[in-house]
């Protein structure tokens, strides 16, 4: 019995502290659903919060950009006004965001200019190359591209009948009749070289013949020289009542054959042939070498002819321009020279020996117009007549054969010192291609080297040029 009496005490112990235990466990379970129920509100009002400020913000994309973005937009904006909480907020919650979006614009930014200095880089070193490559190329493509353009007409070598009819005149027999009228077209600066083409002149005219030299400003440029010389023949023609046949050298030369190429109507019937003795009709290396655009330091040289040719000389720089092979090619194919006058072409070759070098040329005197002489002096201590003018002594013969050793050495070609051989020829024109050699300015300058007196002169070999032209003319009269 006693048994039994305590396992009901212990029982209903047992019980009793059951119930306390229950009666504090009970108040514990709602204080954690109270937390959690309060810590899911406050995770949704927060998500739905994060929401409405998103909304707000696709709200103000114009509509069609909108419908792209995967936001829910019907979430309730209203009740995020009601907060009076945006932008602050949202650009805080924002902020690594921002963060790493400003460090990979930045990166970019960083790269994108890196390679733009590298491009930059690159494209300087590769102009550089080029303009290096330009210009040690140089003219090596250009000389001779009259020889090997289709369709240009072949020409004729009248070397062996110059030759003979040289060695008539130098025993004394002078052909040249005088019904034709002998203008004499002088080339780039010879308005400061009052010896040009003076001796040939006075050649002629001891023989009776009607000779003139064009009065032309020399540093003009081809167009402006031709309607000059198209003036210039038609007055020659009406006032003497005979036709004229022209001998242009150097760019007279080319002045003479534009002449006749862009007034071919007009002058077809005055003038009776056409001569052109060492004249860069294709153009000169010298030229184009100088003036080349896109190779190294061209605006730096360009600028030092500007001021020696415009400055100084009082010329064009257009002179030079209009013998680079550029323009020749342009002008050739523009204006072609009409077939029914006789052309004849004459070209030579410079000494290149050193000897040579040492020698100094027959000019001794240079008009030099921006100098002043003594009041001290008179105008008949002037050597040369029509202006004022300096005796100087130029190595004239040196410079062309430096050019000429210049020219053989980096291009192989053949040259009087300023003009190729193959340039000055003429296609369909009659060319004379002299065994001796002879440099650009001894052909109009009439000094004899008494050193070589058993050689003919300039003044001899215009004669016999102009010969040779006047029984091509003769064989086309007859032809007809």
């Amino acid at each position: 019995m006693g048994n039994v009496h305590t396992q009901n005490e212990i029982a209903s112990v047992a019980h009793s502290d059951a119930h306390q235990i229950f009666s504090i466990v009970s108040p514990m379970d709602e204080i954690f659903t109270h937390l959690l129920a309060l810590t899911g509100c406050v995770t949704r009002r927060f998500v739905r919060f994060i929401e409405d400020l998103v909304a707000r913000d696709v709200n103000k994309f114009p509509t069609d950009s909108r419908n792209d973005l995967l936001v829910d937009t019907t979430s309730d904006v209203e009740t995020v006004y009601s907060y009076q909480v945006s932008s602050p907020i949202f650009q805080g919650l924002m902020l690594p965001l921002y963060s790493l979006q400003f460090v990979q614009k930045l990166a970019l930014c960083t790269l994108r200019h890196s390679f733009m200095c590298f491009q930059r880089v690159e494209l300087r070193l590769y102009s550089t190359m080029c303009r290096i490559r330009k210009t040690l190329l140089g003219s090596s493509a250009d000389i001779g591209w009259l020889q090997g353009t289709p369709g240009m007409p072949p020409v004729v070598d009248g070397t062996a009948r110059f030759l003979e009819l040289l060695s008539e005149i130098r025993n004394g027999e002078h052909k040249l009749p005088n019904s034709f009228v002998y203008l004499l077209v002088p080339g780039l600066f010879s308005n400061h070289g009052p010896l040009y083409f003076v001796g040939t002149k006075k050649f002629f005219s001891k023989m009776g013949l009607t000779c003139h030299i064009a009065k032309i400003h020399s540093e003009a440029c081809v167009e402006h020289n031709a309607w000059e010389l198209k003036e210039y023949v038609e007055e020659l023609y009406w006032g003497s009542g005979k036709r004229v046949m022209l001998l242009g050298h150097s760019k007279g030369g080319v002045d003479a054959a534009a002449a006749l190429s862009i007034y071919c109507n007009e002058l077809k019937d005055k003038v009776a042939g056409l001569a052109l003795v060492q004249s860069p009709y294709g153009g000169t290396p010298l030229a184009s070498d100088i003036l080349r655009e896109g190779q190294v330091a061209d605006k730096e040289m360009r600028r030092i002819m500007e001021l020696l040719i415009c400055k100084i000389i009082k010329g064009d720089i257009r002179a030079l321009e209009d013998l680079t092979y550029e323009k020749r090619k342009e002008f050739i194919t523009n204006h072609k020279l009409p077939e029914n006058i006789p052309t004849l072409s004459f070209h030579s070759e410079a000494r290149v020996a050193p000897g040579v070098l040492a020698t100094m040329t027959h000019i001794a005197h240079a008009e030099l117009p921006w100098l002043s002489l003594p009041r001290t002096w008179t105008e008949s201590d002037t050597v040369v007549q029509g202006g004022r003018s300096l005796p100087v002594v130029i190595p004239l013969s040196a410079v062309m054969a430096l050019c000429a050793l210049h020219l053989q050495l980096r291009y192989g070609e053949k040259s009087d010192g300023l003009v190729t051989c193959r340039d000055a020829e003429v296609p369909g024109s009659v060319v004379v291609r002299p065994n001796q050699k002879l440099d650009h300015a001894l052909m109009v300058y009439s000094s004899r080297n008494s050193e070589n007196a058993s050689d003919p002169d300039g003044c001899e070999m215009c004669e016999a040029i102009l010969t040779l032209l006047v029984e091509l003319e003769m064989r086309r009269k007859e032809a007809k």
